[in-house]
């Protein structure tokens, strides 16, 4: 899979724009402000029908105008060309189309067209708190399950009903019953997925980690659940006196998290900077081959000036290892490996929302 071309217009500092990626890898050189990560933000929401950096898509359209338009032309390996229109008003209502024909749920176009992105945020993905990490697993299984994103979506649904619930009533209600029943079976669902995930891309990870280490050291991923599937409706119910205190759920999938291990030592806690960057980066790896194995198909990374932030090791690994895939990268500098990848791509100079 990868993207013929890129239309925008009016987002954010992008008036309008058409860029024609390299089949393999394109550079976006340019300043720091100047619209860079605006383009890979816009391929991104073609993936997820949502934006990483923001979930206010008001601040997508360029101030003063009513709408921003994202056109996305995908080829596969058969040949085929999808073609994603994505309309974004200044209220925040968006339109979305696959080929033409408008669709009335996200979800029908998730899975359409795998990206992933690869920040520097993302290399705190350790030391960040739980909810980076849900984000984490969430983004990777909606691009490839479909299932998955409905019952995450239906999980939220429910539980934002109970919080609700749970905030107007001073003992226990019968609809909690009902919304007990719903989210403990939508989460159970969900535990399964992710207890699932994280056993297939810890393997995955452990081994590009174990190249990149020259197998020096070990990772290793445990999924922390914040309670068992066969346990979860007994706990909602027990915990209804203190959420009702509280007025929120405090039992659910809304807490789960993951623990990194490196060299079976905890590496939030005790991992170096080095130790917890190259883990993150055996992840991040690790993700396009989950992808390249559930829907036989190789997703578009999108490198958001990630390169400065590794070291020159990682960095060579990195791009030795994505030879396969489409890849466009955001610099602002001139580092050695980027001008090799420059030789072998395409170019593209970004300066006031403009490409030159």
């Amino acid at each position: 899979m990868y993207i013929e071309k890129i239309i925008l217009k009016n987002y954010r500092n992008i008036k309008d724009a058409v860029l024609c990626p390299h089949k393999k890898t394109s550079v976006l050189f340019g300043d720091n402000a100047q619209g860079k990560t605006n383009i890979l933000e816009s391929v991104y929401y073609c993936a997820m029908g949502r934006s990483h950096r923001t979930n206010n898509d008001r601040e997508l359209v360029a101030f003063g105008e009513e709408y921003a338009h994202i056109k996305l032309f995908i080829k596969d390996d058969y040949g085929r060309t999808d073609r994603i229109d994505i309309n974004i008003r200044s209220n925040g209502k968006k339109g979305i189309a696959l080929n033409g024909i408008a669709i009335k749920r996200i979800g029908e176009m998730i899975g359409t067209f795998n990206a992933i992105i690869f920040s520097p945020e993302n290399l705190q993905l350790i030391k960040a708190g739980p909810s980076e990490r849900r984000k984490f697993i969430d983004m990777e299984l909606c691009q490839t399950d479909k299932i998955y994103y409905y019952n995450l979506k239906q999980y939220y649904k429910v539980l934002k009903q109970r919080n609700n619930l749970l905030k107007k009533i001073n003992k226990t209600d019968d609809m909690l019953d009902i919304f007990d029943i719903q989210l403990s079976e939508y989460g159970s669902r969900l535990i399964a997925d992710r207890a699932s995930f994280i056993s297939k891309i810890s393997d995955t990870a452990a081994e590009i980690h174990a190249g990149i280490t020259e197998n020096k050291e070990t990772l290793r991923l445990e999924y922390k659940p914040n309670t068992e599937q066969e346990n979860f409706y007994k706990k909602l119910v027990g915990s209804r006196e203190k959420d009702i205190y509280y007025g929120s759920t405090s039992v659910g999938v809304q807490k789960d998290d993951i623990t990194f291990f490196v060299n079976n030592v905890n590496a939030r806690d005790y991992g170096s900077q080095g130790q917890q960057r190259t883990a993150c980066l055996s992840v991040k790896m690790a993700e396009i081959d989950i992808i390249r194995q559930e829907k036989n198909r190789v997703p578009v990374l999108l490198l958001d000036d990630v390169l400065s932030e590794l070291d020159k090791k990682r960095q060579a690994y990195l791009i030795n290892n994505i030879s396969d895939v489409q890849t466009i990268i955001t610099s602002t500098g001139t580092d050695e490996n980027i001008k090799n990848i420059c030789n072998k791509g395409k170019v593209f100079f970004i300066k006031n929302g403009e490409i030159l």
